[in-house]
Parts: structure tokens; C-alpha cells; sequence
């Protein structure tokens, strides 16, 4: 029997309706601007969709180009519903949204299973939306593909880079870093905050993000380190935060949206 992860911020994050999720992540995408390559890997947020979608989408816009030939994507999130020590991937056999299910590459997961800082733990993927919303977006830009996905906690940069030089690939395997930026700032402060943040990310600094520059820290200090080894650049694409997109400027959180090619 298929072992499926049930969707846990449908209805919140982001609509419950196929339709109307569809609707929501085509405007999105349709309203965002690409340069028609193939980054090997982006940062995008992961917050509610009327307040992220939209640089979100500019991520995901720069992964069009690989259509025909992305088949498995690797996916890294932060812990927010329990303490975790390492990495957690998931029993499950794929993934489900009101799109669909997505499979889980259990085979290729299955490189990194014997690492110490990596277990099998379902209970950090549950409730867990640092990885869920991006399926919406994957789904809607490639008809068929598969995930690893890793929910990242307290893990060094070496131990998440080596995760990620296993399961590297090739133009077959995209990457996906799931991060917000500030949290709870007022506008300007929060401006002055993820300004910094983005020009440490593009400058491959990952010792240089703290804990208040990205939830996703952890597994962008990885990713930087694997992108400084393979030569890759990293840009910035898009920077913005809630009070751009929806509500009040007097406590926003930062959204941004980065390529590595």
C-alpha cells in the first residue's frame, strides 16, 4: 500500500481547492519575470502565499528552463513543529497537495540514509510547511518528477553540504532551498536586515548569516559551501517582505528569492 504524507497547510497556506490553487500559482508565475536558463539550484520562501507566492514564483520562473530534462528535485526546509539534531527524511512514499501526489525518490534517498546526521523521522515532516508549499509550484512548472525531502534542524554547513554533494546529479536533479529571511521587524529595519543577508548569500559567505538572517540558515550555509566548491555564482532575483505583499509594515517578515548557476 502507498504510503502518502497528507497535505497539512491546505486550506491556510494556500488554498485547498485544485482549482483555485492552480489559479493562484498560475498568476503568480505568469506575473514574474525568468531569463529563460536553468539555475542548478534557488532559495525561495515558504510563507503563506498572499504573503510569499510572489517571490516565490521569481524563483521558480528561473527553473521553467529545465522542463524537459528536471526529473527529481531535492528539497531542504527548516524545522518549525519539533527540535530536531541533523537532517530528517521521510518514510513516505510521496507527498500529497490538492494537485496530486508527488513521488519520494526513496532509491536516491536512499545515498544519504547511512550518514550519521540523517534518519528517517515522519514526525518532522507532518506538520511541516517549509516543504509543502513549494510542491504546488513544482508541480505546476514540471509534469513529472520526484523529491527528496529533507527537513533540516541544528546541522552544520558540512554536514548539510555533504548531503548535498550525494545528491547532486546532474541537469536531471534541480535543488530547492526553502528560507524566509528577517522575522518580525519593522519595514525599514527589516529592509536594512535582508539587504545584508542577500549580499552574503551572493557572495557565497554562509559564516556570515545569523541566526536572525533566515530561518533557513542552516541549509544555505550548506548549499553555499557546495555551490563555492562547483564554481557556482549566486543571484539574487528578487527581495522583498510582507509588507510589500499583504498587510501591515510595522512587523513584517523578508522573502527572498535566489539562483545559483
Amino acid at each position: 500500500m502507498l504510503t502518502v504524507r497528507q497535505a497539512a497547510v491546505a486550506g491556510t497556506f494556500y488554498p485547498a481547492d485544485a482549482g483555485e490553487l492552480m489559479e493562484m500559482v498560475d498568476q503568480f508565475m505568469a506575473g514574474a519575470k525568468g531569463n529563460g536558463g536553468m539555475p542548478k539550484a534557488v532559495i525561495a520562501p515558504h510563507a503563506g502565499y498572499v504573503y510569499s507566492g510572489p517571490i516565490a514564483a521569481s524563483a521558480y520562473t528561473h527553473l521553467v528552463g529545465g522542463r524537459e530534462t528536471v526529473q527529481r528535485v531535492i528539497l531542504l526546509g527548516p524545522a518549525h513543529r519539533v527540535a530536531l539534531r541533523g537532517l530528517a527524511a521521510s518514510s513516505a512514499q510521496a507527498f500529497a497537495t490538492p494537485l496530486g501526489d508527488v513521488p519520494v525518490d526513496q532509491k536516491t534517498l536512499a545515498n544519504v540514509l547511512d550518514l550519521p546526521q540523517v534518519r528517517i523521522w515522519d514526525e518532522a515532516h507532518a506538520f511541516e510547511h517549509s516543504l509543502e508549499v513549494h510542491l504546488p509550484f513544482l508541480q505546476r512548472l514540471y509534469k513529472q518528477f520526484s523529491i527528496v525531502p529533507l527537513v533540516v534542524g541544528e546541522a552544520s554547513a558540512d554536514e548539510v553540504s555533504e548531503v548535498l554533494d550525494l545528491l547532486w546529479g546532474g541537469p536531471e536533479t534541480a535543488v530547492v532551498i526553502s528560507s524566509d529571511l528577517s522575522h518580525f521587524h519593522d519595514y525599514t529595519t527589516a529592509q536594512h536586515l535582508d539587504e545584508a543577508t542577500a549580499q552574503a548569500i551572493m557572495a557565497l559567505e554562509g559564516q556570515a548569516l545569523q541566526y536572525e538572517s533566515a530561518c533557513g540558515r542552516n541549509a544555505i550555509r550548506g548549499l553555499l559551501d557546495v555551490a563555492r566548491a562547483r564554481g557556482l555564482n549566486g543571484r539574487l532575483v528578487d527581495l522583498r517582505n510582507s509588507g510589500d505583499t499583504s498587510g501591515s509594515r510595522s512587523r513584517v517578515v523578508g522573502y527572498g528569492a535566489f539562483v545559483f548557476e
